[in-house]
């Protein structure tokens, strides 16, 4: 069994937090909490002790949770340094190659700007895992609101040099509406049709969608699969016009 359990919560409309516990240690982080009491009730239910926030962006969707979960839990708050003006709740702030532990695990800090102009993403490679928090959805990418398309680009070829079976954790269930306009940008794509009769299914029944894996994504993302920068921001454009 791993060392390492990361636990789903669904909040607000399509919001994902996640709980990160080393089972060594005991050490739990938590992960974007846009609110905090699921997050406290589901850390109480499996008797962990939340030490550390990691904020991957400033968005009150993400950030939301922080003083209430640092209140009730003596936590310390993780968050980018580019962003602190907008997370008053940080206590360490870190960049690009910054490292974060979990009892023996590692984070490494990958500034992946473009969502917004501090987006940072945590990377524990020899767990295989990353939480990229609104910049990389399941076929998808976050919007532009404070970057460009060349920083977009950048990022979804970070990512996709990142091993295959690496486990990619993102902020939202938005993996349908993403499919639906990946359809549209690369209609001939087996691998993307097959998914998405997969990703039908699971939302038919209610069922969560992520995590993904970068392998998957490499198949099907659009964004990731985009030829260069303009492709990217071409394609942004269009899913940001999209209602299909």
């Amino acid at each position: 069994m791993p060392d390492i359990e990361v636990i789903r919560i669904s909040v607000l409309s399509d919001n994902y937090v996640w709980l990160v516990h080393d089972r060594i240690s005991g050490e739990t982080a938590v992960v974007d909490p846009a609110i905090a009491e699921p997050v406290l009730d589901q850390a109480r239910a499996r008797g962990w002790q939340i030490s550390a926030i990691w904020n991957t962006h400033w968005h009150p969707d993400h950030t939301g949770g922080n003083a209430a979960i640092k209140a009730a839990t003596g936590a310390t708050v993780y968050a980018p340094k580019d962003e602190a003006a907008r997370i008053p709740t940080a206590d360490i702030l870190v960049q690009e190659n910054d490292t974060v532990l979990l009892g023996g695990h590692v984070a490494q800090i990958m500034a992946t700007p473009a969502h917004t102009a501090g987006h940072i993403s945590y990377y524990l490679a020899r767990d295989g895992i990353i939480f990229v928090g609104d910049t990389l959805f399941a076929m998808g990418c976050g919007r532009l609101f404070e970057g460009t398309a060349d920083q977009m680009f950048a990022n979804m070829q970070r990512y996709a040099a990142l091993p295959d079976p690496t486990t990619v954790y993102c902020a939202h269930e938005y993996t349908q509406s993403n499919g639906r306009y990946a359809l549209v940008a690369e209609p001939d794509n087996q691998a993307l049709i097959d998914r998405m009769a997969q990703i039908d299914a699971a939302r038919a029944k209610g069922e969560a969608t992520v995590p993904t894996t970068i392998g998957l994504e490499r198949m099907t993302n659009p964004f990731m699969r985009a030829r260069d920068a303009a492709e990217l921001g071409a394609r942004r454009s269009a899913k940001d016009m999209f209602r299909g």
